[in-house]
């Protein structure tokens, strides 16, 4: 009785404690003044750091309480530019403005088209499609004839027209139509993106509702098959030609080898032996038939239909192309990747073939969302007065003084003048040294619109996004701190040559050359050639004379082959090494090419004098007192703040609740 009162006490008692204790986010791990930094913040700062929460989980406390301290001077650090009114300073203001517009620009298209893109290409690109099409090109009549056919035709299909019978009548497409207007299999991002799109909304068997508008004219698309995609394979090929050793046509010959060929091949025979003892494909014979990986649409026809119907393993039916007979054997299926994988290659098709579009939608929706206004009186004003004359020669016009402060275009409550849209379209590179005309103008105004409709979106996303929001909130605590490390740090180091000299002097045991040679060479590639020179050393030929005629070596024959001095951890220098002043060697293999070398002098190792250092010096010099300032300015905030950091309390940080 007692044992199980006791047992229900310490449940309760458990339940109660569970229930009261704080929410281990809220934890706090160290306070000065009224500032705190808490378990959940320092948890997602920590993961941050080390790439992830698990990571972060596999840190000892020591590692924890290291990032700790770091962690509250940055804190101490920020409230210190807060008190001496960084958020109001002008001069930061304005750089965090102008990454914000220009980071924000970036992050834009990153996150609302390329991110959302690639995700949706990578679902596509899971399927392949089997597609048909009707073409009517506009150029034989108007577009709206066109479109109007289109649809007429469409309504037939509905009605029960024959597809194959009003594509050999209709369709433009001469290459497609005698196969059905059948253009193969295509997935996403491999033809224009509208008939993709299109083709991707269709249902198998189906045709799509609308005729679809490319740069090629209307389509009307029928979708024959949809099924998973294999991204590649490999496969090797037995291939028996028509003509026998006669030069002369025996297609009944061959199909019986080629038959008996796969009879063999199916009955355990080694494909790639049988390949290299009957195939005539010479570029594949030798490597036992293989040709390697190869994806859709990348060979003929015949070949690869067989082919990506077949399993790893299987030997394919007898195949007929222009060239022979032949079999093949799936050797490979390389099966498509995870989205990680994929991803750089998908930012590159996207790239190629679906932002253009898709950023073109997105600025026109960003122009009519901040109420895009073209200026139409602008343009023939312009045109009016600047005859001949080239974008760069709109500083210096006369008649600029008249229209510099005219409206280009409004967008938002902001009015964009004539200077500022020259200002920007000057720098794009497609504008440079071209004549201003009603084109070109109306094309800058374009461009210039559109770079206003971004930068106005950026300014606001800190507001709508929380991710970017974060991200600009790092960037401002950049920046304070590069700041106050100028103003408490780096300003305050002084270099005057008594200070790096007493410097020098208290740590010069630091500075110390190694062993050292100096030496000469004679290069060549010429095993004869370095002989010859050799041998004229031999008999007495000055060694710089020589080296300063023939050294192959570039830019050595002006220093008549001299390598100054060079510790000893190239083999030239270990050879040089081995000799006495005034010598030379015996020609050596060195890399591609040989070498004599001739020893200048020798110099062991030893310190080096202040001048010699006096650059590694200056550079210990800044370290040191950098730190030493670091140091000072972070007691110095110490003092001023009592900051209480709670270490026992790291013993919670990544477990849950």
């Amino acid at each position: 009785m007692f044992a199980r009162v006791s047992s229900v006490i310490l449940i309760v008692s458990s339940l109660i404690i569970t229930s009261c204790a704080p929410d281990q986010s809220k934890i706090v791990l160290a306070k000065f003044g009224e500032e705190k930094i808490t378990l959940g913040e320092f948890e997602e700062v920590y993961a941050k750091n080390t790439g992830s929460a698990e990571n972060a989980k596999k840190d000892s406390v020591e590692k924890l309480k290291n990032f700790l301290d770091l962690y509250t001077n940055f804190r101490m650090k920020l409230r210190d530019a807060s008190l001496r009114g960084f958020e109001q300073n002008q001069s930061l203001s304005a750089e965090l403005a102008d990454y914000k517009e220009k980071i924000g620009v970036s992050y834009l298209t990153e996150k609302k088209l390329v991110e959302p893109g690639i995700e949706k290409l990578y679902e596509q690109r899971k399927y392949e499609l089997r597609v048909s099409h009707l073409m009517i090109r506009p150029d034989t009549v108007s577009d709206e004839q066109a479109k109007a056919l289109a649809l007429s035709l469409i309504d037939s299909i509905k009605n029960g027209s024959d597809w194959n019978k009003l594509v050999n009548k209709y369709s433009a497409d001469h290459f497609s139509k005698p196969t059905g207007g059948d253009v193969y299999y295509i997935t996403a991002g491999t033809i224009v993106p509208e008939f993709e799109e299109a083709a991707f909304n269709t249902e198998p068997g189906q045709v799509n509702p609308e005729p679809v508008k490319t740069m090629y004219g209307y389509h009307i698309i029928k979708l024959t098959e949809k099924k998973e995609r294999v991204p590649s394979i490999r496969a090797s090929i037995i291939l028996i030609d028509f003509k026998n050793d006669s030069s002369k046509i025996d297609s009944a010959a061959a199909l019986a080898q080629i038959k008996d060929i796969k009879t063999q091949a199916e009955n355990n025979g080694d494909f790639a032996e049988l390949a290299r003892k009957y195939s005539e494909d010479l570029g594949t014979k030798a490597n036992g038939g293989d040709i390697g990986f190869f994806e859709r649409r990348s060979m003929l026809k015949e070949l690869e239909e067989a082919a990506f119907n077949l399993k790893k393993g299987q030997v394919s039916d007898v195949i007929t192309t222009n060239f022979g007979y032949a079999i093949l054997k799936v050797t490979e299926v390389k099966p498509y990747g995870t989205f990680e994988e994929e991803k750089e290659n998908l930012k590159k098709v996207y790239r190629k073939t679906r932002y253009d579009a898709a950023y073109a939608q997105f600025v026109a929706g960003l122009k009519e969302k901040y109420g895009f206004r073209f200026n139409t009186s602008i343009v023939p004003e312009i045109v009016k007065n600047c005859d001949s004359t080239k974008i760069e020669g709109y500083w210096k016009a006369e008649w600029r003084e008249n229209l510099k402060d005219s409206t280009a275009y409004r967008l938002a409550d902001q009015k964009v003048n004539v200077d500022s849209l020259f200002s920007y379209i000057s720098k794009l590179p497609e504008f440079k040294g071209k004549l201003i005309d009603e084109p070109l103008l109306n094309k800058g105004i374009d461009k210039s619109g559109e770079n206003s409709a971004l930068r106005q979106e950026a300014n606001s996303l800190d507001k709508t996004d929380p991710q970017f929001a974060s991200l600009m909130n790092d960037y401002k605590n950049g920046i304070f701190i590069f700041k106050l490390q100028d103003d408490e740090v780096w300003s305050k180091i002084t270099q005057d040559s008594l200070r790096l000299l007493q410097f020098y002097e208290q740590n010069k045991e630091k500075y110390v050359w190694p062993d050292r040679v100096k030496y000469s060479e004679i290069y060549s590639i010429s095993d004869s050639l370095i002989n010859y020179y050799y041998d004229q050393l031999v008999k007495g030929e000055n060694f710089d004379t020589l080296a300063s005629k023939y050294t192959e070596r570039p830019g050595f024959k002006q220093k008549a082959g001299n390598h100054g001095f060079t510790d000893l951890n190239s083999a030239l220098a270990k050879e040089a090494d081995k000799l006495n002043p005034g010598e030379f060697s015996k020609p050596i293999k060195n890399g591609s090419g040989y070498s004599i070398v001739k020893l200048v002098a020798k110099d062991p190792s030893r310190l080096k004098t202040f001048e010699e250092a006096k650059a590694e010096v200056s550079g210990s010099f800044q370290d040191a007192e950098s730190k030493r300032l670091e140091a000072e300015y972070i007691a110095s905030l110490k003092t001023r703040f009592s900051p209480t950091i709670y270490y026992d309390n790291l013993e919670k940080a990544f477990k849950s609740n």
